[in-house]
């Protein structure tokens, strides 16, 4: 749209949800700057070498939908319960797209940039698990409920296939699959976050399973048929204009580009809860129609969000905040008790795992003979030459941030066997 003389023109792209996702968005855009900036500098347009097609990932998925390893995971899927319908308190009526409105809530630039810096390192998180313990706090704020079901948005680019590269291949892979967050009684922030990002953890394949068993998999269309969608969809789309830096030529208009559906369409949820990065800030948008849910009350829920997430940034800024879960240390399958115990003093821990039969059984002499020395070796050598203290001291730190067995304690007190 060329707007006129001193007034920047306009690029309207339209495409169809069936053939492009939130992250290929950002491709094209790239691409599009790209051979732009070529052709404009009198080069031949080269996008660079083509990811795998999305054909090829398409057949790939309907052969791993007939794999054991996708069959493993229906007991998992199957065994979701359904969630308690949402409250509601508008007049009732069909939920279509006519009647949606939405209520946006966002943090300050100086406390996003702490959400996403500062609390992923104190209890090993990822900003999706700090978002939605953020939710269920809301929800039960809300509801008085600790049990929430939710249908989880992801990008669905999982890298199943080693042979398969789809970082820039253009198509919608975005995966959508059920998650029930339960909370216990009176958890405290540090508490909720370690349980929610557990909970989300425990969900194989980041998801991406529950569309192919039930839609590529004859079992699985039987078998999760009863499983119902939820009321409730998140979806974290990351930095909304992240692609601007790959493709300086353009920028996001302020226009609007109209709907994306007809208003006549019917909602396939309730409550629509859309989060993104927008000019350093962190923005949720709570999406909801008008025939079940007041505007005031979608504000004091995302009041309540809000609430939720400046506690649990604040109590991640606290001196001792901060610990492991058992899915940091997956080797051992230790429940959260166990690891505490088995951490306790200990601030950092790279990782755990269990002994090998040799060095159990040398454990249990050193400890049995305590300062007899067994299996304790010295090595002695001439060094020629003069020695840099300083120089040897750094050698040696080199080889022991190479080495883990060099940065390796034993632990046997308190757990039922020794790690």
């Amino acid at each position: 749209f060329d707007l006129g003389a001193g007034r920047k023109g306009r690029l309207l792209l339209v495409i169809h949800h069936l053939a492009v996702d939130g992250v290929s968005w950002r491709i094209l855009v790239e691409d599009l700057g790209r051979g732009y900036r070529q052709l404009k500098g009198g080069q031949r347009v080269d996008l660079g070498r083509k990811s795998s097609s999305y054909q090829q990932w398409a057949a790939r998925l309907k052969e791993y939908a007939r794999t054991e390893t996708a069959e493993r995971e229906l007991d998992y899927w199957s065994g979701l319960a359904g969630g308690e319908p949402l409250p509601a308190d508008g007049p009732g009526g069909e939920n279509r797209v006519e009647t949606q409105e939405s209520v946006s809530v966002w943090l300050e630039a100086e406390e996003t940039r702490a959400l996403l810096q500062e609390v992923p390192e104190k209890y090993h998180t990822q900003i999706n698990d700090v978002l939605l313990t953020a939710l269920a706090k809301a929800y039960e704020a809300w509801s008085g409920k600790r049990r929430m079901r939710i249908d989880l948005e992801g990008h669905g680019r999982e890298e199943l296939f080693e042979d398969l590269d789809i970082t820039r291949t253009v198509g919608w892979f975005t995966s959508i699959y059920p998650v029930v967050l339960e909370l216990e009684a009176k958890m405290g922030a540090g508490e909720a976050l370690k349980s929610v990002k557990e909970q989300l953890r425990n969900i194989p394949n980041r998801g991406i399973g529950y569309g192919i068993l039930k839609y590529l998999n004859e079992a699985g269309r039987e078998r999760l048929a009863g499983v119902s969608g939820a009321e409730v969809s998140f979806n974290y789309l990351g930095q909304f204009n992240q692609w601007e830096a790959e493709a300086s030529e353009f920028g996001a208009a302020r226009e609007s580009s109209g709907l994306s559906a007809s208003g006549k369409g019917k909602r396939g949820h309730l409550l629509d809860i859309i989060g993104g990065i927008a000019g350093g800030r962190l923005v949720m948008s709570f999406g909801f129609s008008r025939e079940y849910h007041r505007r005031s009350t979608m504000e004091a829920l995302g009041g309540w969000f809000l609430k939720a997430l400046r506690e649990l940034i604040e109590h991640c800024q606290s001196e001792g905040a901060g610990g492991y879960t058992p899915s940091d240390f997956p080797l051992v399958g230790l429940k959260q008790l166990e690891l505490d115990r088995l951490l306790a003093g200990r601030k950092e821990g790279e990782d755990i795992y269990t002994l090998s039969p040799m060095q159990e059984r040398i454990l249990f002499h050193t400890l049995y003979e305590s300062g007899s020395g067994m299996y304790f070796l010295q090595l002695n050598c001439v060094l020629k030459g003069k020695l840099e203290g300083a120089t040897f001291k750094q050698a040696w730190e080199r080889v022991v941030g190479r080495h883990t067995i060099f940065r390796t304690s034993f632990a046997w007190e308190g757990v039922e066997k020794p790690y």
